[in-house]
């Protein structure tokens, strides 16, 4: 699409970093090429955590409130380019427009919250058993954290780690999903923005890793990464975390769902299927709050299932010119295997 060239060139990505690479990224709106990315090998991955290892020897001895002030500045990127960059993550991952600007709406809410963070790192003052002592807490940077994200929130999921490890001390490196690097490349963009208005910054601050499966596993392996925060399938954390624990490391994981709903003998069945019908088909059900089972009282099963299924007939598919609608699949075959995988222990009715 020359829609996306045209917003990556706004937000500062050199065309260079989407051309000619392994790795080819399309618009799951309608199959065209939106990119070539260079995947990083091994010796990339390493180099590119030994500068952000680098880095956090420099900025954590940067006061936390100073620190803070970078995170803001972020924050007054994103707002300047929230319309452009959600279209982005709306061409690259899917979702409609309205959705796209949310989720650059939550990183300029985090980026927020993380700013007042910045001055609230506090410690507590503990009463000692030996006369003229005080026992005190302070909170001390980590390390570089890696953090890992998936496919079906591009960016929001990357600023909730970034922003505060940032405001922490803590440099990031960061995997995206090889379905959406080019979102990546663009907050990247934009924190090097944020950057240079906020003066020295050491480089390695924020590090892109670019490739599948191999570079998330040493990402989890590198004993230099003391927290990893991955986000993604129950499969990928169950892959993630002995990694992490035979290093002794620290592992965040944010994985799938299974999420059901409870409809009572007395519920406002209209309601019930707003409610429904966004939880069940919002972004294209591809998130780990996703609905996917219902429990219903048998006295109100048939007249839910009939508004159900006059629901389900009037969602459309994506178009730009609906900004409500919702989304498109990533991948109609991952969709089909969620589908599948949610309905093979339990009995599936309904519209």
């Amino acid at each position: 699409m020359v829609e996306a060239a045209s917003i990556l060139s706004s937000l500062g990505v050199a065309p260079s970093a989407s051309a000619d690479g392994e790795i080819t990224v399309c618009s799951p709106i309608d199959g065209s090429l939106l990119g070539r990315v260079h995947a990083d090998d091994a010796a990339s991955v390493a180099a590119k955590i030994a500068r952000a290892e680098a880095a956090f020897h420099e900025w954590s001895l940067v006061p936390a409130p100073r620190r803070g002030e970078l995170i803001r500045l972020l924050g007054t990127e994103l707002r300047a380019a929230k319309r452009a960059l959600g279209q982005l993550v709306a061409i690259e991952s899917g979702k409609i427009l309205a959705e796209g600007e949310g989720e650059v709406q939550e990183m300029i809410d985090i980026c927020d919250f993380a700013v007042g963070l910045s001055r609230q790192l506090y410690g507590l003052t503990i009463a000692s058993e030996r006369p003229g002592h005080r026992l005190m807490e302070t909170w001390h940077p980590l390390s570089a954290v890696g953090v890992i994200t998936a496919f079906n929130f591009p960016v929001a999921v990357w600023s909730w780690n970034a922003a505060l490890a940032l405001v922490c001390g803590d440099p990031a490196v960061w995997k995206p999903s090889e379905r959406t690097p080019l979102t990546a490349l663009a907050c990247q963009a934009l924190l090097s923005r944020a950057s240079s208005r906020f003066g020295a910054v050491p480089e390695g601050l924020l590090e892109i890793v670019l490739g599948g499966r191999g570079a998330g596993e040493q990402i989890a392996a590198d004993p230099r990464l003391k927290l990893v925060s991955a986000t993604g399938s129950c499969r990928m954390g169950r892959a993630v975390a002995p990694i992490v624990a035979a290093r002794l490391g620290r592992a965040l994981l944010e994985l799938g769902g299974n999420n059901a709903m409870v409809v009572t003998q007395s519920a406002d069945l209209d309601l019930a299927v707003r409610a429904i019908t966004f939880a069940a088909i919002g972004t294209a059900g591809q998130r780990c709050t996703t609905l996917r089972r219902l429990i219903v009282h048998g006295s109100v099963r048939e007249a839910l299932l009939r508004r159900l299924k006059r629901a389900y007939a009037s969602a459309k598919g994506w178009q730009p010119a609906r900004p409500r609608d919702p989304g498109r699949a990533a991948d109609r075959s991952r969709r089909f295997r969620a589908h599948a995988g949610g309905t093979r222990h339990g009995t599936y009715r309904g519209g």
